[in-house]
Protein backbone atom coordinates (compact mmCIF):
# COMPACT_ATOMS: atom_id res chain seq x y z
CA UNK A 1 0.00 0.00 0.00
CA UNK A 2 1.54 3.34 -1.03
CA UNK A 3 2.41 5.84 1.67
CA UNK A 4 -0.16 8.65 2.00
CA UNK A 5 0.64 11.99 0.43
CA UNK A 6 1.46 14.81 2.82
CA UNK A 7 1.05 18.56 2.84
CA UNK A 8 3.32 20.34 5.29
CA UNK A 9 1.55 23.05 7.25
CA UNK A 10 2.75 25.15 10.16
CA UNK A 11 0.76 25.05 13.39
CA UNK A 12 0.05 28.74 12.81
CA UNK A 13 -1.70 28.12 9.47
CA UNK A 14 -3.32 24.76 10.24
CA UNK A 15 -6.55 26.15 11.85
CA UNK A 16 -7.27 28.31 8.78
CA UNK A 17 -6.61 25.35 6.48
CA UNK A 18 -8.94 23.04 8.43
CA UNK A 19 -11.72 25.60 8.79
CA UNK A 20 -14.27 25.82 11.58
CA UNK A 21 -15.01 22.31 12.86
CA UNK A 22 -12.74 20.97 10.07
CA UNK A 23 -15.38 21.92 7.50
CA UNK A 24 -12.80 22.69 4.79
CA UNK A 25 -11.41 19.16 5.08
CA UNK A 26 -14.90 17.67 4.97
CA UNK A 27 -15.67 19.52 1.72
CA UNK A 28 -12.49 18.20 0.09
CA UNK A 29 -13.02 14.66 1.39
CA UNK A 30 -16.63 14.49 0.18
CA UNK A 31 -15.92 16.00 -3.24
CA UNK A 32 -12.78 13.99 -4.05
CA UNK A 33 -13.47 10.78 -2.10
CA UNK A 34 -10.22 11.03 -0.17
CA UNK A 35 -9.25 10.75 3.48
CA UNK A 36 -7.53 13.73 5.12
CA UNK A 37 -5.87 13.27 8.48
CA UNK A 38 -4.41 16.31 10.29
CA UNK A 39 -1.11 15.57 12.02
CA UNK A 40 1.41 17.75 13.77
CA UNK A 41 2.44 20.35 11.15
CA UNK A 42 1.04 18.36 8.22
CA UNK A 43 -2.07 16.83 6.68
CA UNK A 44 -1.89 13.24 5.41
CA UNK A 45 -3.93 12.34 2.31
CA UNK A 46 -5.03 8.91 1.14
CA UNK A 47 -7.24 7.90 -1.75
CA UNK A 48 -7.15 7.70 -5.55
CA UNK A 49 -7.54 11.47 -5.91
CA UNK A 50 -4.79 12.22 -3.39
CA UNK A 51 -2.83 14.30 -5.90
CA UNK A 52 -5.85 16.52 -6.56
CA UNK A 53 -6.50 16.96 -2.84
CA UNK A 54 -2.83 17.78 -2.31
CA UNK A 55 -3.02 20.46 -5.02
CA UNK A 56 -6.13 21.94 -3.38
CA UNK A 57 -4.54 22.08 0.06
CA UNK A 58 -1.33 23.64 -1.28
CA UNK A 59 -3.38 26.21 -3.20
CA UNK A 60 -5.35 27.13 -0.08
CA UNK A 61 -2.15 27.32 1.97
CA UNK A 62 -0.62 29.78 -0.51
CA UNK A 63 -3.56 32.10 0.14
CA UNK A 64 -3.30 31.64 3.91
CA UNK A 65 0.40 32.54 3.75
CA UNK A 66 -0.67 35.83 2.10
CA UNK A 67 -3.04 36.52 4.98
CA UNK A 68 -6.28 35.32 3.38
CA UNK A 69 -8.09 32.46 5.12
CA UNK A 70 -10.20 30.57 2.55
CA UNK A 71 -13.96 30.94 2.52
CA UNK A 72 -16.21 27.94 1.91
CA UNK A 73 -16.88 29.34 -1.56
CA UNK A 74 -13.14 29.39 -2.28
CA UNK A 75 -12.71 25.81 -1.06
CA UNK A 76 -15.52 24.61 -3.35
CA UNK A 77 -13.98 26.56 -6.26
CA UNK A 78 -10.50 25.09 -5.67
CA UNK A 79 -11.93 21.55 -5.57
CA UNK A 80 -13.81 22.11 -8.82
CA UNK A 81 -10.72 23.57 -10.48
CA UNK A 82 -8.60 20.61 -9.34
CA UNK A 83 -11.10 18.11 -10.75
CA UNK A 84 -11.11 19.95 -14.10
CA UNK A 85 -7.32 20.42 -14.21
CA UNK A 86 -7.79 24.20 -14.06
CA UNK A 87 -6.31 24.99 -10.64
CA UNK A 88 -3.82 27.87 -11.06
CA UNK A 89 -0.31 26.89 -10.08
CA UNK A 90 1.58 28.82 -7.44
CA UNK A 91 3.79 30.29 -10.18
CA UNK A 92 0.73 31.48 -12.11
CA UNK A 93 -0.85 33.02 -9.03
CA UNK A 94 2.36 34.81 -8.11
CA UNK A 95 2.52 36.59 -11.48
CA UNK A 96 0.09 39.05 -9.86
CA UNK A 97 1.61 40.41 -6.68
CA UNK A 98 -0.79 41.19 -3.87
CA UNK A 99 -4.57 41.65 -4.05
CA UNK A 100 -6.13 43.88 -6.71
CA UNK A 101 -7.69 45.86 -3.88
CA UNK A 102 -8.70 45.40 -0.25
CA UNK A 103 -12.37 46.32 0.13
CA UNK A 104 -13.75 48.55 2.86
CA UNK A 105 -14.68 45.36 4.75
CA UNK A 106 -11.08 44.10 4.62
CA UNK A 107 -11.73 41.48 1.93
CA UNK A 108 -8.90 40.90 -0.54
CA UNK A 109 -10.05 40.86 -4.16
CA UNK A 110 -7.85 38.56 -6.25
CA UNK A 111 -7.87 36.86 -9.62
CA UNK A 112 -8.94 33.31 -8.80
CA UNK A 113 -8.78 31.41 -12.10
CA UNK A 114 -6.29 31.12 -14.94
CA UNK A 115 -8.55 33.19 -17.16
CA UNK A 116 -8.94 35.90 -14.53
CA UNK A 117 -5.16 36.03 -14.04
CA UNK A 118 -4.74 36.53 -17.80
CA UNK A 119 -7.44 39.23 -17.67
CA UNK A 120 -5.67 41.19 -14.92
CA UNK A 121 -2.30 40.85 -16.65
CA UNK A 122 -3.82 42.12 -19.91
CA UNK A 123 -5.30 45.19 -18.20
CA UNK A 124 -1.97 45.99 -16.56
CA UNK A 125 -0.05 45.80 -19.83
CA UNK A 126 -2.52 47.21 -22.39
CA UNK A 127 -4.48 50.44 -22.75
CA UNK A 128 -7.56 48.72 -24.21
CA UNK A 129 -8.83 45.28 -23.16
CA UNK A 130 -11.89 43.41 -24.41
CA UNK A 131 -13.09 40.73 -21.99
CA UNK A 132 -15.86 38.34 -22.98
CA UNK A 133 -17.37 35.47 -21.05
CA UNK A 134 -20.53 34.01 -19.53
CA UNK A 135 -22.25 35.18 -16.36
CA UNK A 136 -20.31 34.60 -13.16
CA UNK A 137 -16.78 34.85 -14.58
CA UNK A 138 -16.03 38.14 -12.80
CA UNK A 139 -15.76 40.33 -15.91
CA UNK A 140 -17.46 43.35 -14.37
CA UNK A 141 -16.43 42.87 -10.74
CA UNK A 142 -12.73 42.58 -11.56
CA UNK A 143 -13.00 45.62 -13.81
CA UNK A 144 -14.50 47.57 -10.88
CA UNK A 145 -11.73 46.35 -8.57
CA UNK A 146 -9.03 47.32 -11.05
CA UNK A 147 -10.59 50.75 -11.59
CA UNK A 148 -10.96 51.41 -7.86
CA UNK A 149 -7.41 50.17 -7.25
CA UNK A 150 -6.02 52.51 -9.93
CA UNK A 151 -7.87 55.40 -8.32
CA UNK A 152 -6.65 54.50 -4.85
CA UNK A 153 -3.04 54.17 -6.03
CA UNK A 154 -3.13 57.50 -7.85
CA UNK A 155 -2.69 55.83 -11.25
CA UNK A 156 -5.72 57.67 -12.63
CA UNK A 157 -7.62 60.81 -11.67
CA UNK A 158 -11.14 59.57 -12.42
CA UNK A 159 -13.21 56.49 -13.18
CA UNK A 160 -15.94 56.48 -15.81
CA UNK A 161 -18.41 53.59 -15.92
CA UNK A 162 -20.86 53.28 -18.76
CA UNK A 163 -23.37 50.91 -20.30
CA UNK A 164 -25.58 51.01 -23.38
CA UNK A 165 -29.24 51.50 -22.49
CA UNK A 166 -31.21 48.83 -24.31
CA UNK A 167 -34.91 48.77 -23.56
CA UNK A 168 -36.24 45.34 -22.70
CA UNK A 169 -39.99 45.22 -22.14
CA UNK A 170 -40.63 48.81 -21.08
CA UNK A 171 -40.02 51.94 -23.13
CA UNK A 172 -38.04 54.56 -21.21
CA UNK A 173 -40.61 57.21 -22.04
CA UNK A 174 -43.25 55.38 -20.04
CA UNK A 175 -41.11 54.92 -16.93
CA UNK A 176 -41.56 57.48 -14.09
CA UNK A 177 -39.06 60.23 -13.30
CA UNK A 178 -36.53 62.34 -15.20
CA UNK A 179 -34.03 60.84 -17.64
CA UNK A 180 -31.44 59.88 -14.99
CA UNK A 181 -34.14 58.23 -12.87
CA UNK A 182 -35.30 56.33 -15.93
CA UNK A 183 -31.84 54.94 -16.73
CA UNK A 184 -30.76 54.32 -13.13
CA UNK A 185 -32.01 50.69 -13.08
CA UNK A 186 -29.78 49.95 -16.08
CA UNK A 187 -26.72 51.41 -14.33
CA UNK A 188 -27.48 50.04 -10.85
CA UNK A 189 -25.26 46.92 -11.23
CA UNK A 190 -22.24 49.21 -11.69
CA UNK A 191 -23.19 51.16 -8.55
CA UNK A 192 -23.57 47.90 -6.61
CA UNK A 193 -20.18 46.56 -7.68
CA UNK A 194 -18.35 49.72 -6.60
CA UNK A 195 -20.36 49.88 -3.36
CA UNK A 196 -19.02 46.42 -2.56
CA UNK A 197 -15.43 47.34 -3.43
CA UNK A 198 -15.06 50.79 -1.84
CA UNK A 199 -18.09 51.22 0.39
CA UNK A 200 -21.22 53.28 -0.20
CA UNK A 201 -20.00 56.40 1.63
CA UNK A 202 -16.75 56.78 -0.32
CA UNK A 203 -18.52 55.92 -3.57
CA UNK A 204 -21.10 58.67 -2.99
CA UNK A 205 -18.37 61.20 -2.13
CA UNK A 206 -16.47 60.41 -5.31
CA UNK A 207 -19.71 60.53 -7.30
CA UNK A 208 -20.59 63.96 -5.92
CA UNK A 209 -17.11 65.31 -6.75
CA UNK A 210 -17.12 63.90 -10.29
CA UNK A 211 -14.19 61.58 -9.57
CA UNK A 212 -16.50 58.70 -10.47
CA UNK A 213 -19.09 58.99 -13.23
CA UNK A 214 -21.74 56.36 -13.98
CA UNK A 215 -23.44 57.35 -17.21
CA UNK A 216 -25.37 55.89 -20.15
CA UNK A 217 -23.21 55.28 -23.19
CA UNK A 218 -25.12 57.87 -25.23
CA UNK A 219 -23.77 60.58 -22.89
CA UNK A 220 -20.20 59.79 -23.98
CA UNK A 221 -20.57 61.26 -27.47
CA UNK A 222 -18.33 64.24 -28.15
CA UNK A 223 -16.08 63.72 -25.12
CA UNK A 224 -12.33 63.05 -25.01
CA UNK A 225 -11.40 61.23 -21.81
CA UNK A 226 -7.83 61.93 -20.67
CA UNK A 227 -6.26 60.42 -17.52
CA UNK A 228 -9.32 58.23 -16.94
CA UNK A 229 -10.06 54.59 -16.24
CA UNK A 230 -13.07 53.72 -18.39
CA UNK A 231 -15.22 50.60 -18.10
CA UNK A 232 -17.78 49.88 -20.82
CA UNK A 233 -19.98 47.10 -19.46
CA UNK A 234 -22.63 44.97 -21.25
CA UNK A 235 -20.90 45.89 -24.50
CA UNK A 236 -22.64 43.08 -26.38
CA UNK A 237 -25.63 45.45 -26.50
CA UNK A 238 -23.77 48.16 -28.43
CA UNK A 239 -24.17 48.60 -32.15
CA UNK A 240 -20.99 48.84 -34.28
CA UNK A 241 -21.53 52.60 -34.48
CA UNK A 242 -21.87 52.96 -30.72
CA UNK A 243 -18.77 50.85 -30.15
CA UNK A 244 -16.72 52.99 -32.54
CA UNK A 245 -17.92 56.10 -30.73
CA UNK A 246 -17.02 54.63 -27.32
CA UNK A 247 -13.56 53.42 -28.32
CA UNK A 248 -12.61 56.75 -29.89
CA UNK A 249 -13.28 58.55 -26.56
CA UNK A 250 -9.98 57.15 -25.26
CA UNK A 251 -7.57 60.00 -24.47
CA UNK A 252 -3.98 60.38 -23.30
CA UNK A 253 -3.06 58.56 -20.10
CA UNK A 254 -6.32 56.60 -20.13
CA UNK A 255 -7.16 52.91 -19.97
CA UNK A 256 -10.37 51.20 -21.10
CA UNK A 257 -11.93 47.82 -20.32
CA UNK A 258 -14.81 46.60 -22.51
CA UNK A 259 -16.78 43.67 -21.08
CA UNK A 260 -19.68 41.61 -22.35
CA UNK A 261 -21.25 38.23 -22.92
CA UNK A 262 -21.53 37.67 -26.66
CA UNK A 263 -24.15 34.94 -26.10
CA UNK A 264 -26.62 37.32 -24.42
CA UNK A 265 -27.51 40.28 -26.62
CA UNK A 266 -30.72 42.32 -26.33
CA UNK A 267 -30.28 43.93 -29.74
CA UNK A 268 -32.86 43.37 -32.49
CA UNK A 269 -32.12 40.21 -34.46
CA UNK A 270 -30.82 41.96 -37.57
CA UNK A 271 -28.36 44.19 -35.69
CA UNK A 272 -24.82 42.87 -35.24
CA UNK A 273 -23.27 43.31 -31.80
CA UNK A 274 -20.68 46.07 -31.70
CA UNK A 275 -18.60 43.94 -29.33
CA UNK A 276 -18.43 41.03 -31.77
CA UNK A 277 -17.72 43.38 -34.66
CA UNK A 278 -14.97 45.25 -32.79
CA UNK A 279 -13.15 42.07 -31.76
CA UNK A 280 -13.29 40.73 -35.33
CA UNK A 281 -11.98 44.04 -36.66
CA UNK A 282 -9.40 45.02 -34.04
CA UNK A 283 -7.95 41.86 -32.49
CA UNK A 284 -4.20 41.81 -32.99
CA UNK A 285 -3.68 45.58 -32.97
CA UNK A 286 -0.71 46.71 -30.81
CA UNK A 287 -1.80 48.06 -27.41
CA UNK A 288 -5.04 46.06 -27.44
CA UNK A 289 -5.79 42.68 -25.84
CA UNK A 290 -8.73 40.30 -26.05
CA UNK A 291 -9.40 37.93 -23.14
CA UNK A 292 -12.03 35.22 -23.45
CA UNK A 293 -13.25 33.77 -20.16
CA UNK A 294 -15.07 30.42 -20.16
CA UNK A 295 -17.10 28.10 -17.99
CA UNK A 296 -13.94 27.15 -16.09
CA UNK A 297 -13.67 30.79 -14.92
CA UNK A 298 -17.12 30.93 -13.31
CA UNK A 299 -16.60 31.80 -9.66
CA UNK A 300 -20.21 31.96 -8.49
CA UNK A 301 -22.24 29.09 -7.07
CA UNK A 302 -21.52 25.78 -8.85
CA UNK A 303 -25.15 25.82 -10.01
CA UNK A 304 -24.36 28.85 -12.21
CA UNK A 305 -21.80 26.79 -14.13
CA UNK A 306 -24.32 23.99 -14.61
CA UNK A 307 -26.92 26.48 -15.83
CA UNK A 308 -24.47 27.96 -18.37
CA UNK A 309 -23.56 24.46 -19.58
CA UNK A 310 -27.24 23.50 -19.98
CA UNK A 311 -28.00 26.59 -22.06
CA UNK A 312 -24.91 26.05 -24.23
CA UNK A 313 -25.95 22.46 -24.91
CA UNK A 314 -29.47 23.58 -25.84
CA UNK A 315 -28.20 26.30 -28.17
CA UNK A 316 -25.88 24.02 -30.17
CA UNK A 317 -27.16 22.85 -33.58
CA UNK A 318 -29.21 19.75 -32.95
CA UNK A 319 -29.62 20.61 -29.28
CA UNK A 320 -32.95 20.27 -27.51
CA UNK A 321 -33.88 23.91 -28.06
CA UNK A 322 -32.82 23.76 -31.72
CA UNK A 323 -34.93 20.62 -32.29
CA UNK A 324 -37.94 22.29 -30.69
CA UNK A 325 -37.59 25.32 -32.92
CA UNK A 326 -36.90 27.71 -30.03
CA UNK A 327 -35.32 31.09 -30.59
Amino acid sequence: MPAPARVVCSSEHLPSLLGAHDQNLRIIEDALAVRLQPREQCVEISGEAASQAQAVLEHLLSGIARGQAPTLEEVHLAVRQAREGQLPSLAESETIEGPLIVTHRGKQVRARTRGQIAYVQAVRTHDLVFCTGPAGTGKTYLAMALAAGALRQGETSRVILTRPIVEAGEALGFLPGDIMEKVDPYLRPLHDALHDVMGADQFQRYLARGIIEVVPLAYMRGRTLNDAFIVLDEAQNTTPGQMKMALTRLGFGSKMIVTGDTTQTDLPGAVKSGLVHAIELLEGLPGLAVVRLGQEDIVRHDLVQRIVQAYERAERPGGREGRAGGE
